[in-house]
């Protein structure tokens, strides 16, 4: 989209199933977010919505939020052009990365839980798109509770947790005696721009030329270190809002988040940028390459196994236009939970669609503290609000403006701040996707809007 465009969209649903796209990071009013709240239902098949408001500039993605459509790719770019990021006249280049499996989505879930595909399908249809149930002590159990997980840890595509790899489980890396859980679903194939290593996209980019990568992460499971080879680029915009430049050849991304990277290149060549999946060797990747330069195969494992994502880049990321300095009028805490046997994942111990839902009232300064106490890391996306992340593990931030932040496993901690001046209710969810379709979602509203 042009600096100053207005998004005038007419969605039309052309698919066989009820469908609903989400413009992640945007902040449009809550009726045009793209979600299956009670009063904003899915399109049905061949039904047309139409959606009308002020974009923000920057790097984000559409995708479905419709049961697990997005594991099926129904996910595309949204850029909104900025002038004065034109003005630099970097060759702009889009890389999505997504995770796919030939399994079907209700199969790789129900291989998860030790469910039914069938089961697991009525499951997603149902409670994604229901009205938050208040608390009571007899609905304290979300969708996945009560159900037989015999198959748990044994299901289709999953990961074998006691499988040996370089010393290391593949269900994670030993902490004190602990084990972190990485990687639910082993995946046939990891993409870059819709393809994989075997025949990666080869963007031609002039000699000494000077790029700006906009990375996405699509994957609906899977989180990669950005490896920039030869290269060394600078971040300089996370989640489509500008930071102080940070250099480096290796970024850590998480699922939902995006990287704004610029690079000058040494001259001519062939320079791969890679995805590479953590804990493991597998990657996918583009080539970026000058006229008649030789482009060479790169296998899609690598030498060296990668760490897990971490919070290192976000302990150094510093906003370019942070929020006012203001002490908060409310802070909600949330404690995240769950675990892959049973596999079912909590907020404050409340599995969605029944939840108590965070309140707020317009016009506030808001935290939100969120601990982790679970043995995985959790991408964590508020809709409708940017917000700068304050701190990390307790650690005071003048961090960088986001929608989507990652909270590390084993008691790790993220605060966030952010002014309450969008009415509305509002997902706030683990990006995981199986994850949030397994209880990890719950709602921010504000005082006032009709339930």
């Amino acid at each position: 989209m042009a600096p100053g465009e207005q998004f005038r969209v007419k969605l039309l649903n052309r698919t066989a199933d009820h469908t609903i796209i989400h413009w992640h990071g945007q902040l449009p009013p809550w009726t045009q977010d793209g979600f299956p709240w009670p009063q904003t239902p899915p399109l049905a098949p061949a039904a047309t919505r139409a959606y009308d408001y002020v974009p923000i500039p920057g790097t984000y993605w559409m995708h479905s939020h419709q049961g697990l459509q997005e594991q099926s790719l129904m996910t595309a770019p949204l850029i909104v052009q900025d002038a004065a990021v034109l003005a630099e006249g970097r060759q702009e280049v889009v890389v999505m990365l997504h995770d796919f499996s030939f399994t079907a989505p209700d199969a790789l879930l129900a291989g998860l839980t030790g469910q039914t595909p069938s089961a697991i399908h009525a499951m997603a249809r149902s409670t994604e798109n229901a009205a938050p149930a208040p608390m009571t002590v007899g609905n304290r159990m979300g969708p996945m509770q009560g159900m037989a997980h015999t198959a748990a840890g044994k299901g289709m595509g999953m990961s074998m947790s006691g499988m040996s790899m370089s010393g290391m489980s593949m269900s994670g890396m030993s902490m004190s005696g602990m084990s972190m859980d990485l990687n639910d679903i082993n995946y046939d194939a990891f993409l870059a721009n819709d393809r994989t290593l075997h025949d990666p996209e080869t963007i031609q980019v002039e000699r000494s030329g000077r790029v700006r990568l906009r990375i996405i992460n699509a994957a609906s499971s899977s989180q990669f270190w950005i490896d920039l080879g030869a290269l060394t680029g600078r971040v300089v915009a996370v989640d489509g809002h500008p930071v102080v430049p940070v250099v480096g050849r290796r970024f850590p991304l998480a699922i939902a988040q995006r990287l704004d990277i610029v690079v000058d290149l040494p001259g001519a060549g062939a320079f791969p940028v890679l995805a590479r999946l953590e804990g493991s060797r597998r990657r996918t990747g583009v080539v970026l390459a000058t006229p008649g330069s030789r482009v060479v195969r790169i296998q899609d494992t690598g030498l060296d196994q990668m760490l897990p994502v971490d919070n290192s880049l976000e302990t150094r990321l510093v906003a370019r236009a942070p929020l006012a300095a203001r002490k908060p009028d409310l802070v909600h805490r949330i404690v995240l939970g769950g675990g892959m046997k049973p596999y079912s994942w909590s907020l404050n111990g409340e599995f969605w669609p029944n939840i108590t839902p965070l309140m707020l009232r317009k016009g506030q300064r808001v935290e939100i503290e969120m601990v982790n106490h679970s043995m995985m890391a959790h991408p964590m996306h508020l809709h409708g609000h940017a917000f700068p992340v304050v701190a990390v593990n307790g650690r005071p931030l003048n961090g960088a403006v986001r929608d989507t932040v990652l909270v590390t496993p084993m008691m790790g901690s993220v605060r966030i701040a952010f002014d309450a001046d969008n009415p509305g209710r509002w997902a706030l969810h683990c990006h995981n996707l199986y994850h949030m379709m397994t209880g990890m979602m719950t709602e921010v509203r504000y005082d006032g809007i009709e339930v």
